[in-house]
Parts: C-alpha cells; sequence; structure tokens
C-alpha cells in the first residue's frame, strides 16, 4: 500500500514552480505561491499541489497521515549548495584573536587558521571524523536544510583528502541529509609544500583528482583561487585535470581580490562560481550570458566583520542566476542556519525576501546540479520539505537568528518535528 503524506491546509505554500533554467532577473522573486494550499506526498515524491479546498480524496487509495498547517508556511527544503561540515574543531579562539585586531597571517604564525583545522584533521581518524560532524548534519535538518554540498579542503594530501571524502560518504549512510561530496584539495598550498608549489600542483593534477575520481568519492571539484592561494594559470590546470576526470567544477571566486577566476569559471562551463565579493562589471556581464551560478555567501562576510558584502543588486539586475549558501565552515562561516543567510542576504545586500528564498532553494539546486528533483514542490519531484512556524515567508529574514522550522520532511518522510 503506498504510504500517504498530506500537508494541508497552511497560510502560504511556496511552490518555486516555473522554468527549468536557472531563476533570473523578475523570475528570481518568483514563489509561485498558493495561498491556503495543501500538497500531497506519497512514498518520496510529490503527488499533488493546490489549494486545500480542490484536493480530492480521492487522490489516495489508503490511509493517509495529515499535517494541519493553518499558520505555517510551507515551501522546499534549503538547498545549501556551499558548505565545509566536515571537521574536527572549532576555531573559536582564532574568533577571539581577530575580535582583537589580529590579521590572517599574525592568527596563522600564532598556529591557528586554515592550517590549523588541516593538522587536527590530519591527526583524526576516520570514526573520529565522522562522530565529530555528525551532530553538525542534524542541526542542518532541525534549520530546515535537506541537501548539503560538503567539500574536502582540509586533508591538503591525497591521504587526508580521500579521509575526508570517505567521511562524507560513511556520514550519507548515517543521516537523511542528501549530502553532495566535492573534492578541495586545492584550498591551500600545504606548510610542506610551501617553498616548492610546484610539487603540490603536480601533485594535485596527476595523482589526488585520478585517485578521487577511479573510487568515485565525489561529483565536483572546487579550487580557491586567490594571489597568494592558487594563481588563475594554476587553477585551470587543476580544473582541466578534473574535467578530463569527469568531475563537475565549482570555483571559490574573487572573494578577497578581483584574480580573473569568475571568467575562468564562465570559460570552463564551472556550475557555479562562489563569493564573488570583488567581482567587477565586466565579470557580471559576462556571467549574465553564461550558464553558471553566482553563488553568494554573506556568512563569511557578516563572522569575519567584513563590509563588502557581494553586489547581489546588480547580479539580479543584470539577469544572473544567484543562489545562496552557508559557507559553513571552523573559520568564517560557522553557522548551519539558512534562515539567518537570508537576513544577511536583505539586509545587507538589499535581495528582497522573495529573491532569497528563490536563491537558497531552486537556485541553490542549480548550483549543485539537482534542480531536476530538487528546489522546488512540484509533482514529480522529491517530497523535501520545511515547514516554517510563521504566517508570511516574509517573516522568517524579519525575524532574524531565530530557528522557525518546525519539521522537516525529506523524501517523503518526516526527519525533525520540533516537540510541541
Amino acid at each position: 500500500m503506498t504510504r500517504s503524506l498530506l500537508i494541508s491546509p497552511c497560510s502560504q505554500l511556496l511552490t518555486l514552480a516555473g522554468s527549468s533554467r536557472p531563476r533570473r532577473g523578475k523570475e528570481q522573486a518568483d514563489l509561485g505561491i498558493i495561498a491556503d494550499g495543501a500538497v500531497l506526498i506519497k512514498e518520496s515524491g510529490i503527488a499533488w499541489v493546490g489549494p486545500a479546498h480542490q484536493f480530492d480524496p480521492g487522490r489516495v487509495d489508503g490511509p493517509v497521515q495529515q499535517i494541519a498547517a493553518e499558520r505555517c508556511v510551507v515551501m522546499p527544503g534549503f538547498v545549501d549548495s556551499h558548505a565545509h561540515p566536515v571537521f574536527l574543531h572549532s576555531r573559536d579562539r582564532d574568533y577571539e584573536l581577530r575580535i582583537l585586531g589580529k590579521n590572517y597571517r599574525e592568527i596563522a604564525a600564532m598556529g591557528g587558521g586554515i592550517l590549523s583545522t588541516v593538522r587536527s584533521v590530519r591527526t583524526a581518524t576516520l570514526p573520529q571524523l565522522v562522530e565529530a560532524s555528525k551532530p553538525r548534519l542534524t542541526s542542518f535538518l532541525e534549520h530546515g536544510t535537506t541537501t548539503l554540498e560538503a567539500k574536502s579542503g582540509y586533508g591538503l594530501n591525497q591521504e587526508n583528502e580521500i579521509k575526508m571524502l570517505e567521511a562524507i560518504n560513511r556520514l550519507q549512510e548515517s543521516t537523511p541529509l542528501e549530502l553532495i561530496p566535492t573534492f578541495l584539495g586545492a584550498h591551500e598550498v600545504p606548510e610542506e609544500y610551501r617553498s616548492n608549489r610546484t610539487d603540490y600542483l603536480r601533485l594535485l593534477v596527476e595523482e589526488m583528482i585520478p585517485a578521487v575520481s577511479r573510487r568515485g568519492l565525489a561529483e565536483f571539484c572546487d579550487c580557491f583561487v586567490e594571489p597568494g592561494i592558487f594563481e588563475v594559470d594554476e587553477a585551470e590546470k587543476i580544473l582541466l585535470a578534473a574535467q578530463r576526470c569527469r568531475m563537475k567544477l565549482k570555483l571559490h571566486a574573487d572573494q578577497f581580490s578581483r584574480s580573473g577566476a569568475t571568467l575562468l569559471g564562465i570559460r570552463l562551463k564551472a556550475v557555479s562560481v562562489d563569493h564573488l565579493e570583488q567581482i567587477a562589471e565586466e565579470d557580471i556581464i559576462a556571467l549574465s550570458r553564461a550558464d553558471s551560478v553566482a553563488t553568494l555567501l554573506p556568512g563569511s562576510i557578516f563572522h569575519l566583520g567584513l563590509k563588502g558584502y557581494p553586489p547581489a543588486r546588480a547580479l539580479i539586475e543584470t539577469r544572473v542566476p544567484v543562489a545562496l549558501a552557508t559557507d559553513f565552515n571552523p573559520g568564517t562561516s560557522p553557522t548551519v542556519n539558512m534562515q539567518m543567510i537570508l537576513s544577511l542576504a536583505c539586509t545587507q545586500m538589499r535581495m528582497t525576501p522573495a529573491e532569497a528564498i528563490v536563491a537558497a532553494t531552486i537556485n541553490g539546486a542549480h548550483a549543485l546540479d539537482r534542480a531536476d528533483r530538487l528546489g522546488s514542490l512540484e509533482p514529480g519531484k522529491q517530497a523535501d520539505i520545511c515547514i516554517m512556524d510563521v504566517e508570511d515567508y516574509r517573516q522568517i529574514p524579519y525575524w532574524f537568528g531565530t530557528n522557525h522550522c518546525r519539521m522537516t520532511i525529506k523524501k517523503g518522510s518526516i526527519v525533525y518535528q520540533r516537540d510541541s
């Protein structure tokens, strides 16, 4: 007998129904709202959506569990398309040192920074990495995220990058949260290669990427393109090697300086280019003519106490498809709460609440090449849903810093429910 779940009625049903391509321009604000809506789930998929009064009980061929959400917003689960959730320890000491005025180089000299996370990951066992990461994934579900990209990048050698990716794959076996693994061996040049970065580049291109590909451990390959980290010409060699191994591409682009990384991503047909704090007008125009999604990460700007948020308004008004993600990581954006990211997008980047929700759902799905089954509530798509304890979608970012999620549904099953 088919397992059925009916959410009916709700204050607003945000279907996000529409174009099969990434949403651009005015489409970025189209939520496909149905007032007093309902959604019927059969097994793991969406069978019907519409006004609650139009629901036909004949659509159900057996028992149905009904969830009343009269004063709630029902919407697609968040698709968080840029995150680093696998690590061992927090970097709260770095946080305090930054507040006291220390810069990145000073913090690194004191044993902090990204390489401190690398050192701890290298000493951790695979089970330790898995156990340390599990509670974070539970928190994502509790905040309404149903799909999460998960990057490596804290191993920076073949043994430990593979260990991180194996941890991601093992975590997928123990959580309903859908994890999309990304290889980020080009996150930083490790300490042992600082005087001979050419050898690390060769290791990435000739050994690490092919090994990851052979074992099927990652779908995407990412690279942190930044002067002093990986230059554009080095990033191109890394990403072309990934393409040869049939991996899809993402880039950390134009974060601290305009490096040309956005244009590189466009040229290589990257699925997304991420960060973009220092993007230039000509880059925005080029993106408007490309298929790559611009993924903005305001959480890292906020946490670092910076002021240079990405130009979201210019991107949207130039018809660039914009996604939002947490950039969850221990150093610069330790938040699992996509609702807070919506608030930052609205107040700091002047995105409307509707534009921000589109960016965090259907355009996030496009940034992970999953929009054929995720990111909107339409018949035939996967039933990934969150129920928000607000009556109007604008209240989600308005009441900032709060978790409004009352229930999370993944593949048609209730995976989180707030205690009454």
